[in-house]
């Protein structure tokens, strides 16, 4: 076994690019809400995007700095941000980054079963019912079936004005389609409702789920110079035909421009207005938008990994927000522009497993090009989970090793990899798999996930100024403009009004409470890590980070301003949720 692996420590076998490439996973995260967010907020959903884009590329220029100051650590922004709350509430530093993990961490599941549903529709189809197969079957049965037939009276009943032979032939097509679907398609073990949370499913999209799951994981025990490896060539071979789904359309005319000028507000009434309805629904585009677009921030998460940290570490940040941002302006404008609003919201670009036909469609190809497209679309889902399990094992990892989290998890097997860390992102996003395994289990995954992502990004933006405060004399290989840092702090109150307001578009009225709650998650878990394992004092490492003695945290040069920040921002989240309600 190498030193690295005894040590515990991680190895340094990246440059910029290398980060770079990990992070080109998040352009493809567009793909995962794309038609959720068109579905909320109507015709401004590419406006949604682009506005969310510019606030994340912001923003970023916050972290970089603060990712500069810190060449040791690994595990991403949250981390370097926490730091800077250590000083003011012992509670704050690990409830950063345990909200950042654990949104982070759901893309496993979430990638996961969209993948699983294409992996069924391609392999497992359900066939339709005027397809010759099941038009043989139905000639062969439809004697089986007659005016009397409770199935045919029922659908009399719900259909009026449906003779008796047309009921027939309907219920006739549509047993056929059920008698011909493959088993595994439909394959359920068993369900298990979970009270307060919602219904698991343990069903064929859960059994590939998990397959796909593991070979991930497996790629991943090689090592970060080994998973950058594969996520380059992933990106290649994906993004680069996601580009051309953005400009061809354009190119060919085949966008309708009525779809992107002459806009209406969010469906807030029967045409939509700009009541407080309307921006309710607005505000949760923004909410759910910021999952993705702010995303990018992953690149600094392997600054520990960085051969040369003071020099990579922003370039990584920088390119990958400026990648993100030809991304997220482009595909949303070129999709909406092709399919329209009715187009947008139709279940398969909703649920995502219609995308791959959607981008091939908008090529202009057949058949063949549709499935090279549905396969692409698999390989773009690959992309993403590799890039968030890579990202939220390191963040396990950093806060095991700063006294945050559970001391199990900061450790490496022998190519540097954090095993252990990567061990309980799968065992978590297993039971996350199963809760959304249905459509319904997913956008509600999604929707929790991310009151701890803006929770995370309020408390890192503000960190930012903090550090600027308490940790003036730690070195900034790259110093962000003053202004930069207090626009950015600005921000971070916009974004607890997303949070206020928009949490509660996504179908689910206490995802905002539901989410906090598993926030506090992190209370007792901290407190049996710090005072049980660790005797009330932080590793020795934690200190020497921030260039402090061992066991003294400093000064509190900020005064009353940091708990000041945390005041608003909780007023700010309340009084978004009392004051914004969706439309009647």
């Amino acid at each position: 076994m190498s030193s690295t692996a005894s040590t515990g420590e991680l190895q340094r076998a990246l440059d910029w690019k290398g980060a770079f490439w990990v992070a080109a996973g998040v352009p493809p995260l567009v793909l995962f809400s794309i038609g959720g967010i068109s579905g909320t907020v109507g015709q401004y959903a590419f406006v949604v995007w682009m506005l969310s884009m510019l606030m994340g590329f912001s923003q970023s220029f916050t972290y970089a700095e603060m990712a500069g100051m810190f060449g040791n650590k690994s595990g991403g922004t949250s981390v370097y941000g926490a730091t800077a709350w250590l000083r003011y509430g012992k509670l704050i530093a690990p409830l950063s980054v345990w909200c950042n993990w654990f949104a982070w961490s759901p893309v496993l599941s979430l990638g996961c079963a969209i993948a699983a549903g294409y992996i069924l529709n391609a392999l497992f189809p359900i066939p339709l019912a005027d397809s010759q197969p099941v038009l043989d079957w139905v000639a062969a049965n439809i004697g089986s079936f007659t005016a009397d037939s409770e199935a045919v009276v029922a659908y009399m009943a719900e259909n009026a004005g449906v003779t008796a032979e047309q009921a027939i032939q309907a219920v006739a097509a549509n047993a056929g389609v059920e008698a011909l679907t493959p088993w595994f398609r439909v394959y359920e073990a068993f369900q298990l409702t979970v009270p307060g949370l919602g219904t698991l499913h343990f069903n064929s999209t859960f059994i590939i789920g998990v397959a796909l799951m593991l070979i991930i994981l497996a790629i991943q025990e090689r090592g970060i110079a080994s998973t950058a490896s594969a996520q380059k060539w992933l990106a290649i071979i994906v993004l680069i035909p996601l580009l051309l789904v953005g400009f061809v359309p354009m190119l060919t005319g085949s966008i309708d421009w009525m779809n992107v000028t002459n806009l209406m507000p969010p469906n807030a009434g029967d045409d939509g207005s700009w009541n407080i309805g309307g921006w309710t629904l607005f505000l949760g585009g923004m909410y759910i938008a910021a999952w993705s677009t702010y995303g990018f921030e992953t690149a600094v998460c392997y600054t520990r990994e960085l051969k040369d940290p003071k020099r990579d570490t922003f370039r990584a940040i920088f390119y990958s927000g400026l990648l993100c941002m030809v991304f997220f302006f482009l595909i949303p404008f070129s999709f909406q522009g092709y399919l329209g609003l009715d187009g947008m919201t139709a279940p398969g670009i909703v649920e995502g497993t219609g995308v791959g036909e959607a981008m091939g469609n908008m090529m202009g190809g057949g058949p063949v090009v549709t499935q090279i497209f549905v396969v692409l679309m698999i390989i773009a889902l690959f992309l993403a989970i590799m890039t968030a399990m890579a990202g939220s094992s390191r963040t396990l990892y950093q806060g095991s090793r700063d006294g945050w989290l559970p001391k199990f998890l900061g450790t490496v097997n022998e190519h540097g990899a954090p095993r252990r860390a990567m061990w309980t992102d799968v065992a978590f996003n297993v039971f996350l798999l199963a809760l959304a395994s249905d459509a319904t289990g997913y956008f509600y995954v999604l929707a929790i996930s991310n009151v701890g992502y803006i929770l995370f990004n309020f408390l890192n933006l503000n960190a930012g100024w903090i550090h600027r405060i308490d940790s003036a004399h730690m070195d900034r290989p790259w110093t962000a403009p003053t202004w930069l840092i207090g626009l950015n702090t600005m921000l971070a109150f916009v974004n607890a009004l997303f949070l206020g307001a928009g949490a509660k578009v996504w179908g689910y009225e206490n995802a905002l409470w539901s989410g906090l709650i598993f926030a506090s998650f992190i209370f007792p878990v901290f407190w049996y890590r710090h005072y049980v394992v660790d005797g009330g004092k932080f590793p020795k490492e934690a200190y020497d980070d921030l260039g402090l003695p061992y066991g003294d945290l400093g000064e509190r040069k900020a005064g009353f301003l940091p708990y000041l920040a945390l005041i608003a921002g909780a007023a700010v989240v309340l009084w978004a949720n009392w004051f914004f309600v969706l439309p009647g």
